[in-house]
Protein backbone atom coordinates (compact mmCIF):
# COMPACT_ATOMS: atom_id res chain seq x y z
CA UNK A 1 0.00 0.00 0.00
CA UNK A 2 1.31 3.44 -0.87
CA UNK A 3 1.57 6.24 1.65
CA UNK A 4 -1.99 7.51 1.60
CA UNK A 5 -4.27 8.39 4.50
CA UNK A 6 -7.40 8.50 2.33
CA UNK A 7 -7.51 5.13 0.57
CA UNK A 8 -10.97 4.81 -1.06
CA UNK A 9 -13.27 2.35 0.67
CA UNK A 10 -11.60 2.56 4.07
CA UNK A 11 -13.62 4.16 6.86
CA UNK A 12 -10.62 4.66 9.16
CA UNK A 13 -7.38 6.22 7.91
CA UNK A 14 -4.70 3.73 6.88
CA UNK A 15 -1.85 6.00 7.98
CA UNK A 16 1.12 4.58 9.87
CA UNK A 17 3.53 6.49 12.09
CA UNK A 18 6.20 6.24 9.40
CA UNK A 19 4.08 7.97 6.75
CA UNK A 20 6.13 11.10 7.31
CA UNK A 21 4.55 13.39 4.72
CA UNK A 22 1.06 12.59 6.01
CA UNK A 23 1.56 12.84 9.76
CA UNK A 24 3.51 16.08 9.23
CA UNK A 25 1.10 17.59 6.71
CA UNK A 26 0.40 21.28 7.06
CA UNK A 27 -3.26 20.66 7.85
CA UNK A 28 -5.00 17.99 9.94
CA UNK A 29 -8.67 17.21 9.29
CA UNK A 30 -10.94 15.97 12.08
CA UNK A 31 -14.41 14.69 11.11
CA UNK A 32 -17.02 15.18 13.83
CA UNK A 33 -20.33 13.40 13.42
CA UNK A 34 -23.11 12.13 15.65
CA UNK A 35 -24.94 8.95 16.56
CA UNK A 36 -28.59 9.83 16.18
CA UNK A 37 -31.76 8.76 14.44
CA UNK A 38 -32.10 9.43 10.73
CA UNK A 39 -35.49 7.84 10.24
CA UNK A 40 -36.09 4.17 9.43
CA UNK A 41 -33.85 4.09 6.34
CA UNK A 42 -30.58 5.85 7.16
CA UNK A 43 -28.26 4.63 9.93
CA UNK A 44 -27.67 6.22 13.32
CA UNK A 45 -24.11 6.84 12.15
CA UNK A 46 -25.21 8.95 9.14
CA UNK A 47 -23.58 12.20 10.27
CA UNK A 48 -20.31 10.45 11.06
CA UNK A 49 -20.28 8.71 7.68
CA UNK A 50 -20.93 12.04 5.95
CA UNK A 51 -18.24 13.91 7.88
CA UNK A 52 -15.76 11.17 7.07
CA UNK A 53 -16.73 11.18 3.38
CA UNK A 54 -16.16 14.94 3.24
CA UNK A 55 -12.78 14.59 4.94
CA UNK A 56 -11.81 11.89 2.44
CA UNK A 57 -12.94 14.16 -0.42
CA UNK A 58 -10.70 16.93 0.91
CA UNK A 59 -7.85 14.42 0.98
CA UNK A 60 -8.39 13.63 -2.69
CA UNK A 61 -7.54 17.24 -3.58
CA UNK A 62 -5.18 18.41 -0.82
CA UNK A 63 -2.37 16.93 1.24
CA UNK A 64 -3.81 16.48 4.72
CA UNK A 65 -3.43 14.40 7.86
CA UNK A 66 -6.90 12.84 8.07
CA UNK A 67 -7.89 11.83 11.58
CA UNK A 68 -10.49 9.26 12.60
CA UNK A 69 -13.94 10.65 13.32
CA UNK A 70 -15.45 11.68 16.61
CA UNK A 71 -18.55 9.49 16.35
CA UNK A 72 -20.77 11.14 18.97
CA UNK A 73 -22.07 14.69 19.01
CA UNK A 74 -24.71 16.90 20.62
CA UNK A 75 -27.93 15.19 19.54
CA UNK A 76 -30.24 16.07 22.40
CA UNK A 77 -33.00 17.25 20.05
CA UNK A 78 -33.28 13.65 18.81
CA UNK A 79 -33.46 12.06 22.27
CA UNK A 80 -37.05 10.87 21.83
CA UNK A 81 -35.91 8.40 19.16
CA UNK A 82 -34.31 5.14 20.37
CA UNK A 83 -30.63 4.64 19.64
CA UNK A 84 -29.66 8.30 19.81
CA UNK A 85 -26.60 8.95 21.99
CA UNK A 86 -25.39 12.42 22.95
CA UNK A 87 -22.35 14.10 24.41
CA UNK A 88 -22.70 17.29 26.40
CA UNK A 89 -21.43 20.40 24.60
CA UNK A 90 -18.68 20.68 27.21
CA UNK A 91 -17.50 17.13 26.52
CA UNK A 92 -17.45 17.59 22.75
CA UNK A 93 -15.59 20.88 23.14
CA UNK A 94 -13.04 19.22 25.42
CA UNK A 95 -12.44 16.35 22.98
CA UNK A 96 -11.76 18.71 20.08
CA UNK A 97 -9.55 20.92 22.26
CA UNK A 98 -7.53 17.90 23.41
CA UNK A 99 -7.05 16.74 19.82
CA UNK A 100 -5.89 20.24 18.89
CA UNK A 101 -3.40 20.27 21.76
CA UNK A 102 -1.99 16.89 20.76
CA UNK A 103 -1.56 18.03 17.16
CA UNK A 104 0.13 21.27 18.25
CA UNK A 105 2.60 19.30 20.34
CA UNK A 106 3.65 17.52 17.13
CA UNK A 107 4.17 20.78 15.29
CA UNK A 108 0.94 20.84 13.28
CA UNK A 109 -0.46 24.35 13.31
CA UNK A 110 -3.68 24.09 11.30
CA UNK A 111 -6.80 21.99 11.84
CA UNK A 112 -10.05 21.72 9.92
CA UNK A 113 -13.00 20.39 11.90
CA UNK A 114 -15.44 18.82 9.44
CA UNK A 115 -18.83 18.96 11.10
CA UNK A 116 -21.44 16.47 9.90
CA UNK A 117 -24.21 17.40 12.37
CA UNK A 118 -25.97 20.76 12.48
CA UNK A 119 -26.69 20.39 16.19
CA UNK A 120 -23.00 20.55 17.11
CA UNK A 121 -23.34 24.30 17.68
CA UNK A 122 -20.55 24.33 20.25
CA UNK A 123 -17.95 23.66 17.56
CA UNK A 124 -18.31 27.26 16.38
CA UNK A 125 -17.32 28.47 19.85
CA UNK A 126 -14.45 25.97 20.01
CA UNK A 127 -13.03 27.30 16.74
CA UNK A 128 -13.42 30.93 17.80
CA UNK A 129 -11.64 30.31 21.09
CA UNK A 130 -8.84 28.31 19.49
CA UNK A 131 -8.08 31.09 17.04
CA UNK A 132 -8.09 33.71 19.80
CA UNK A 133 -6.09 31.83 22.42
CA UNK A 134 -3.53 29.50 20.90
CA UNK A 135 -0.97 28.76 18.20
CA UNK A 136 -3.32 26.37 16.41
CA UNK A 137 -5.30 27.89 13.53
CA UNK A 138 -8.65 26.10 13.34
CA UNK A 139 -11.40 26.19 10.72
CA UNK A 140 -14.93 24.80 10.77
CA UNK A 141 -16.14 23.23 7.52
CA UNK A 142 -18.49 23.17 5.66
CA UNK A 143 -20.13 26.50 6.46
CA UNK A 144 -23.80 27.13 5.70
CA UNK A 145 -22.67 28.91 2.54
CA UNK A 146 -20.47 25.96 1.55
CA UNK A 147 -23.45 23.63 1.85
CA UNK A 148 -25.63 25.97 -0.21
CA UNK A 149 -23.01 26.16 -2.95
CA UNK A 150 -22.53 22.38 -2.91
CA UNK A 151 -26.27 21.82 -3.28
CA UNK A 152 -26.32 24.19 -6.24
CA UNK A 153 -23.30 22.54 -7.86
CA UNK A 154 -24.96 19.12 -7.52
CA UNK A 155 -28.34 20.18 -8.87
CA UNK A 156 -30.08 19.59 -5.54
CA UNK A 157 -33.35 21.50 -5.64
CA UNK A 158 -34.20 21.52 -1.94
CA UNK A 159 -32.78 24.10 0.47
CA UNK A 160 -30.67 23.68 3.60
CA UNK A 161 -33.70 24.61 5.70
CA UNK A 162 -36.41 22.56 4.03
CA UNK A 163 -34.20 19.50 3.57
CA UNK A 164 -32.96 19.42 7.15
CA UNK A 165 -32.64 15.79 8.17
CA UNK A 166 -32.35 12.44 6.36
CA UNK A 167 -33.47 14.13 3.14
CA UNK A 168 -32.21 14.68 -0.38
CA UNK A 169 -28.72 15.85 0.59
CA UNK A 170 -27.84 13.28 3.23
CA UNK A 171 -29.36 10.38 1.33
CA UNK A 172 -27.50 11.40 -1.83
CA UNK A 173 -24.17 11.54 -0.01
CA UNK A 174 -24.69 8.08 1.50
CA UNK A 175 -25.78 6.67 -1.87
CA UNK A 176 -22.49 7.93 -3.26
CA UNK A 177 -20.18 7.01 -0.39
CA UNK A 178 -21.77 4.24 1.72
CA UNK A 179 -24.79 2.76 -0.12
CA UNK A 180 -24.72 -0.47 1.89
CA UNK A 181 -25.89 1.47 4.94
CA UNK A 182 -29.18 2.57 3.36
CA UNK A 183 -32.32 0.47 3.78
CA UNK A 184 -35.18 0.20 1.33
CA UNK A 185 -38.07 2.63 1.74
CA UNK A 186 -36.32 5.98 1.49
CA UNK A 187 -37.98 6.72 -1.87
CA UNK A 188 -41.34 7.30 -0.11
CA UNK A 189 -40.14 8.90 3.14
CA UNK A 190 -40.56 12.63 2.30
CA UNK A 191 -41.84 14.83 5.10
CA UNK A 192 -42.18 18.63 5.23
CA UNK A 193 -42.13 20.77 8.38
CA UNK A 194 -41.56 24.34 7.33
CA UNK A 195 -42.15 26.05 10.70
CA UNK A 196 -39.77 24.61 13.29
CA UNK A 197 -39.10 27.67 15.41
CA UNK A 198 -39.34 25.78 18.71
CA UNK A 199 -37.31 22.73 17.73
CA UNK A 200 -34.49 23.29 20.29
CA UNK A 201 -37.15 23.43 23.03
CA UNK A 202 -39.52 20.71 21.88
CA UNK A 203 -37.18 18.34 20.03
CA UNK A 204 -37.45 17.14 16.46
CA UNK A 205 -40.19 14.65 17.37
CA UNK A 206 -42.60 17.59 17.66
CA UNK A 207 -42.27 18.07 13.90
CA UNK A 208 -41.87 14.55 12.51
CA UNK A 209 -42.99 11.11 13.62
CA UNK A 210 -40.59 9.30 11.28
CA UNK A 211 -37.52 11.38 12.09
CA UNK A 212 -37.27 12.64 8.50
CA UNK A 213 -37.59 16.30 7.53
CA UNK A 214 -36.81 16.67 3.86
CA UNK A 215 -37.07 14.99 0.49
CA UNK A 216 -35.09 11.76 0.26
CA UNK A 217 -37.17 10.72 -2.78
CA UNK A 218 -35.15 13.24 -4.82
CA UNK A 219 -31.80 11.71 -3.85
CA UNK A 220 -29.40 9.90 -6.16
CA UNK A 221 -25.75 8.89 -6.09
CA UNK A 222 -24.70 11.32 -8.82
CA UNK A 223 -25.82 14.24 -6.66
CA UNK A 224 -23.89 12.81 -3.74
CA UNK A 225 -20.71 12.45 -5.79
CA UNK A 226 -21.10 16.03 -7.04
CA UNK A 227 -21.56 17.37 -3.49
CA UNK A 228 -18.46 15.57 -2.23
CA UNK A 229 -16.38 16.63 -5.23
CA UNK A 230 -17.41 20.26 -4.75
CA UNK A 231 -16.71 20.25 -1.01
CA UNK A 232 -13.39 18.48 -1.48
CA UNK A 233 -12.17 21.11 -3.91
CA UNK A 234 -13.76 24.14 -2.20
CA UNK A 235 -11.84 23.43 1.02
CA UNK A 236 -8.83 25.03 -0.67
CA UNK A 237 -10.09 28.47 0.37
CA UNK A 238 -10.12 27.55 4.06
CA UNK A 239 -6.80 25.73 3.80
CA UNK A 240 -5.24 28.84 2.30
CA UNK A 241 -6.52 30.96 5.18
CA UNK A 242 -5.24 28.54 7.79
CA UNK A 243 -1.78 28.08 6.29
CA UNK A 244 -0.87 31.53 4.96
Amino acid sequence: MTEDSTVPGLFLPATTTTDHDTVHADVAVLPVGAFEQHGPYLPLATDTLIATAIAAAIGQHHKIFQLPAVTFGCSHEHAAFPGTISLSPATLAAVVADVSTSLAQQGITALIVVNGHGGNYVLGNVVQQANADGPMRVGLYPSREDWTEARRAAGISSSNYDDMHAGELETSILLASHPAYIRDGWHTADHAASDRRYLPTLGIDAYTTSGVIGYPSKADADKGHAVLSHLGQAARNLIALLTK
